[in-house]
């Protein structure tokens, strides 16, 4: 089997696997084990919130180099010419998705929910914190959300990439 692309294409979809397995199985250790380990090993609500926060954003730091990463890695497969490495409209709406969502998230939400969060444990008052905590989980809500539906378009988008090298082993033998 003769293998139609250089090293080049070969680096360049390597570190695109890489950068989407960082950024799926990352969502899947928090959202399978980080969030769970937290608040059955941590007893505070308080401690366990401000954990989790700083490991969001760890991991929003990740998705960041992750884009850039999957963004640049698309854009010379593109440049590249070569059919056997094209990017499909399919695939690149997908990646589209997951970055206006993951850009929504670390941009706008989080550093909302990290405010409203930080308020929520410096109050005092019962009937106040109570507030305060109800008005952070009502934005956790939808960030949670938002997060579970980039975890499935990141799935897709693996099967997407996945499928396209099964059709194009098929094609080469």
């Amino acid at each position: 089997m003769r293998c139609p692309s250089g090293w080049r294409i070969v680096c360049c979809l390597t570190l695109e696997w890489l950068a989407l397995g960082v950024w799926v199985g990352g969502l899947i250790v928090l959202i399978g084990g980080v969030i769970p380990a937290v608040f059955n090993t941590f007893g505070g609500q308080d401690s366990g919130g401000f954990l989790l926060t700083r490991v969001f954003e760890g991991y929003n730091r990740l998705v960041i180099g992750a884009m850039a990463i999957m963004g640049a890695t698309s854009c010379y497969r593109w440049w590249s010419g070569d059919p056997a490495v094209a990017i499909g409209w399919g695939e690149m709406a997908v990646l589209a998705g997951m970055v206006a969502i993951a850009g929504i998230i670390i941009g706008v939400l989080h550093p909302y929910a990290a405010a409203l969060q930080a308020q929520a444990f410096a109050v005092q008052g019962e009937a106040e914190r109570k507030a305060a905590l109800g008005a952070l989980f009502g934005i956790l809500m939808p960030v949670r959300s938002l997060y579970i539906v980039n975890l499935v378009l990141g799935i897709l988008l693996i099967g997407m990439k996945a499928k396209r090298s099964l059709c194009r082993e098929e094609v080469l033998q």
